[in-house]
């Protein structure tokens, strides 16, 4: 497997000009599979639209467009300055049986997260704890507004996603339990996943696991395809 990806990877060297936007260059190690133009995508967890951006190299070298959803609004904010040709929406993503109208979240710039979202007070306490040293920052809480995937999705009249990116500090089940999949059914979908069993139950057997394409001891990013497709 691993010999493949980096086969496919020297076949897309960058183009004069171009160069990666995302962690561990993901952006150039997805390119063998969204090598085409004009696709749409969906970024769950956007920052400022340019810091560690999974969708920005197909923006601006692929004409693709979409949806970038932020939670924190000083970030969403930048997006729609770093981003203006994709919708930005500012909110936290939730499941269908999510009661609350506001997700409470801890700030802490890439590495923001909602409380209560890596299992532990003493996990989110150090996570957070290294996030602020790593990009010396200072944390603070707050509550924003929660929404399904779906309810996005239904609101912009969405039809055909190529790509869905989730990078949501450990709430990504949740945020798939907020999508009506008889309705929309991403080709892709990339997430940073910290429960991979868990993940998987959920997504067979709609979707299939097609690379690892990066990893570390917190979790994985794992590239997944919709079975049909």
């Amino acid at each position: 497997m691993i010999s493949i990806i980096t086969k496919l990877f020297e076949r897309f060297r960058l183009a004069a000009g171009q160069k990666s936007f995302a962690l561990d260059q993901l952006d150039l190690k997805l390119r063998p599979y969204l090598n085409f133009r004009n696709g749409f995508f969906i970024e769950a967890g956007a920052n400022d639209g340019v810091s560690q951006s999974n969708t920005l190299y197909f923006e601006r070298y692929m004409n693709w467009t979409g949806i970038l959803i932020e939670p924190i609004p000083e970030l969403a904010d930048k997006c729609r300055m770093n981003r203006p040709r994709c919708i930005v929406e500012s909110c936290a993503l939730v499941s269908f049986d999510y009661e609350k109208r506001f997700v409470e979240m801890r700030y802490c710039n890439l590495m923001s997260l909602v409380k209560g979202a890596l299992g532990s007070p003493e996990t989110e306490q150090l996570h957070i704890e290294q996030g602020c040293k790593c990009q010396g920052i200072s944390t603070y809480e707050l509550k924003v507004p929660a929404r399904t995937l779906t309810s996005i999705l239904d609101q912009h009249s969405v039809g055909k996603i190529d790509f869905l990116s989730l990078d949501v500090e450990g709430y990504e089940l949740n945020v798939l339990k907020g999508i009506d999949f008889d309705r929309y059914r991403p080709t892709f979908i990339l997430i940073e996943v910290r429960s991979k069993d868990e993940i998987e139950r959920f997504l067979r057997p709609l979707y299939k696991p097609v690379a690892i394409l990066s990893h570390n001891d917190a979790y994985q990013d794992i590239l997944y395809r919709l079975a049909d497709a």
